[in-house]
Parts: structure tokens; sequence; C-alpha cells
């Protein structure tokens, strides 16, 4: 599939999806399966079920997580994608230690981790890093725990925790004796759940969505991860301004930015607070581009020390 060709060199996605395989591990989603106009195996990703399942069936045979689930209403992350960022960290890392770094050396912080939990059960299968899972939703929390307790061997390696106010980023999940390698974040897009609901719709369009099907916010997520206010931009430059107090604590903080345009007031704040360093990560899915802003307060002489 060309739009998957542009994928990280070390994604496992990098080609079609292998559905005979993926249906070999986990039998209920041949169900969902069937052949396009192009003789090719695929699923109706409209059909939040179907796109629950191939991720359950994604997970369990490409990074060994049993029992991977979600409740109906949040949501569900296309896993290529989201483990195109944590390939994208792991270079970051390695132009600081000369290889990339695996195991508990590397400890990252990911900023609304959700009721999916990708970004650590990623991180933490691809590198041995250790993860500490955050957000303001208990029952995403709830959900993100129970995936834990169905891998034992991962628990002691992703921790979770509530961050009790949705005003806040970093506050009360840093403490002062801890030390993050990296912080991530896919942060909310829209601006009010109004602007939600009209990019769902279109994103429903695109799929060419039946006429008989009703249009449903929760297909692609609860509140918190879709919408804020001011959006991604004033979610970033809160998380850019907050970044200052915990400056000594985390070696690379990141994010991604969806929104090109809004790089250039992103870029000017990080100028402006005298960074040593920050930098925009370009990724590419077809015609899709996304990219991880990343910035630091270390001084480069001082990074190595952080492995």
């Amino acid at each position: 599939m060309s739009e998957k060709s542009s994928l990280h060199p070390r994604n496992l996605h990098r080609n079609s999806y292998d559905f005979e395989a993926l249906i070999s591990v986990l039998p209920e989603l041949k169900h969902y399966v069937f052949k396009n106009d192009y003789d090719t195996l695929t699923i109706n990703f409209n059909i939040p079920k179907a796109v629950r399942l191939l991720n359950k069936a994604l997970f369990l045979k490409y990074y060994n997580v049993k029992d991977w689930d979600i409740p109906e209403g949040n949501l569900c992350p296309p896993i290529p994608g989201r483990a195109d960022y944590v390939h994208y960290l792991a270079d970051l890392l390695a132009e600081e230690n000369g290889n990339i770094p695996t195991g508990n050396s590397v400890k990252g912080l990911d900023i609304g981790t959700g009721a999916n939990l990708v970004y650590p059960l990623i991180a933490n299968h691809s590198y041995g890093w250790e993860m500490l899972g955050t957000d303001i939703n208990q029952g995403s929390l709830e959900n993100a725990q129970k995936i834990l307790e169905s891998n034992p061997d991962l628990e002691e390696n992703i921790q979770l925790k509530l961050q009790p106010d949705s005003d806040l980023i970093f506050k009360n999940i840093i403490l002062s004796k801890d030390r993050f390698t990296f912080s991530m974040c896919n942060p909310p897009f829209h601006e009010s759940e109004e602007d939600a609901m009209l990019g769902n719709r279109r994103k429903n369009n695109n799929l060419r969505k039946s006429k008989t099907q009703k249009t449903n916010l929760n297909f692609s997520g609860n509140a918190s991860e879709l919408w804020c206010e001011g959006g991604e931009m004033a979610f970033i430059k809160k998380m850019i301004n907050e970044s200052v107090q915990f400056s000594s604590q985390v070696l690379w903080f990141t994010s991604l930015v969806s929104k090109k345009d809004n790089l250039h007031q992103l870029t000017t704040l990080l100028k402006n607070l005298k960074m040593p360093e920050f930098k925009t990560i370009d990724m590419a899915q077809g015609q899709k581009i996304s990219r991880i802003l990343a910035w630091t307060f270390i001084p480069k002489e001082n990074r190595k020390d952080w492995f």
C-alpha cells in the first residue's frame, strides 16, 4: 500500500495489513474482512468494532499484547502512525547517545495516554523503555490499567497516573525526584465540541459513510481526547510555557503538531524562551504530513549524562 511506504524504516506496518495473519491470531476479525474493488482484503474503517478488532489483532501479533480493547466512544488510534512517533523519538535520542538507547535507561512520559495506552505499549515493546502514561479521564486510565493487568509482564515497565487538574499538564505529574528522558503528546486537535463534530462529519464523509449510518462523535473519541479550549495551538503553548518549570527534569519535551500553520507561533515562542535547541521532525503517511515539535533546555554537552 503506497500510503504506508513512507512510514519510518523501523515501523512494523510499512506494508499492507496481512489480514490472513491477523485473522490467524484473532479469528473474530474475519467477520469484518472483505475483498474490495481492487481484490484486496480490507475492513470497513467506518465500523468502530472492525477498527477495534484490527487494533486488537495488531497488538497481539506484533507487540505481544493480549486482550487489548477500549470502551465504545474512546479514540481508536491508527497504530502505524502512532508507531512512527515512537521510532522518530528513538532517532532523536540516538543523536545524543550515539545509538538508540534501550531498556530502563530511558523513561518516557506520555501526556494524554487515553484508554488505548498505545504509545507506552509500542515504546516498551520496541525499545524496552519505561513509560508513565497520564490522563485527566479516570475512566480512560481504568481501561488502560485493565490492559496492563492482562499483561503482567508490562506492569513493572508501564505506570499510570491521573492528572487531577485539567488546566495543568506537567504539574502534579512530574515530582521533584522525577527525571524523564522525553515527554510525548498527541494534543487535542479541535477548539470546541462543535468543531470536533464538524471534523468527525468530514471524516465520515471521506470514508464514504453510508447514508443510513448516524454521524457519531464518539466514533472518534471522547471530549478530552478531541478538543480543548483554543485547540491544538493553545494546548501546545501551555505545554511549552509549563515545561520551563521542569526544564532540568526532562531531556526532550515533544508534541505532535497536526496543523502546519501553528508551527510559526510555536517556534517563535520557543525562540523567545531561548531554548538551547528545538527542532521539527516531519513524518509522512502518504499525502498526510504531520510533525513532531521537540525542545530541550539541556545544553548539548550535558545530554549524554542522561543515558
